[in-house]
């Protein structure tokens, strides 16, 4: 039976709409829309500290070494059973201006990160790096990239990036900060935080729903593992505001910092570790706090 020539234009334009949507479908597929591995980028850290002495994966399990910002710290700290080791960094304060591990007020140090990232090459630990500073993250994103293939553990940049609570230093720009560290590895954990402040003679605030909303648009669209790290002293009034947050992604953890000086009942970080998985609540507390959260009932 022939085809006449209305069925044959019909014909040809439905195949022409068919083919523009399968066009339209693949371009999306392709250029817009993430790969199923990047949507589904989650934290890697417990997994790789699993392979030696962790048999559960949980996050109060990892210890950290901080300020290892000089080279008798990181040599100590690559000795020491603390599995990620912490330093900040900055641009060097005179020339020659290159990325150096030093944390404000002070401008000089005496190693630099390429130094440092080769002093932990050949051991098993994770490193964090804290940038002090937005001109420091593109030539140091550089040098991690170099030595990238001889690092063995995990990769976390840090960085505040948004006002927080009693914050009154500026934060690095969020944008900005994105844009210099794009280049590296996907499964790096961006630690992304903001500035606080805490007094004990004031009535120190949490953080508020306008910050964590702020923090979730800026995250949303990175495809990442993401780690907020907070501090402790102010959790006691955010618990609404972080199981919202939690719950808008499984790449997001949280890190609970305490600051020196900072007031701390343990008792007010049980409802974190009881509603939230064991692997999404990451504990950077004083020793002796932790052991103390620890003995608490409720902590299992």
């Amino acid at each position: 039976m022939g085809i006449n020539k209305r069925s044959l234009r019909l014909y040809c334009t439905c195949a022409v709409i068919l083919i523009a949507t399968f066009v339209c479908v693949a371009s999306y597929l392709w250029f817009e829309a993430p790969t199923s591995a990047t949507a589904s980028m989650r934290d890697q850290t417990l997994e790789f500290f699993s392979k030696d002495s962790m048999q559960v994966r949980d996050a109060a399990d990892i210890t950290w070494y901080h300020a290892a910002n000089s080279k008798d710290k990181i040599n100590e700290a690559i000795k020491g059973p603390a599995q990620m080791i912490e330093a900040d960094v900055l641009l060097r304060g005179h020339d020659p201006q290159e990325p150096i591990m030093a944390h404000p007020p002070l401008t000089d140090s005496d190693i630099t990160l390429q130094e440092w990232l080769g002093a932990v090459e050949n051991s098993n630990k994770g490193i964090k790096l804290d940038f002090k500073s937005l001109p420091a993250v593109e030539p140091s994103m550089a040098l991690l990239e170099e030595a990238r293939a001889r690092l063995k553990g995990p990769v976390w940049l840090n960085a505040d990036v948004l006002p927080g609570p009693g914050g009154k230093a500026t934060p690095l720009d969020a944008q900005a900060f994105l844009q210099a560290v794009a280049l590296g590895a996907q499964e790096d954990v961006l630690s992304l935080g903001w500035t606080t402040g805490w007094s004990q003679d004031s009535d120190n605030p949490g953080y508020g729903w306008e910050m964590v909303q702020q923090m979730e648009a800026v995250c949303r669209p990175l495809g990442r593992p993401v780690t907020f790290p907070v501090r402790a002293a102010l959790l006691s009034k955010s618990f609404p505001q972080f199981q919202w947050l939690l719950q808008q992604s499984d790449r997001y953890t949280l890190t609970i910092w305490t600051g020196q000086n900072d007031v701390l009942d343990v008792e007010d970080l049980l409802p974190y570790r009881q509603h939230f998985h064991k692997s999404r609540i990451y504990y950077d507390l004083l020793d002796s706090q932790l052991s103390q959260f620890k003995t608490l009932p409720g902590y299992m």
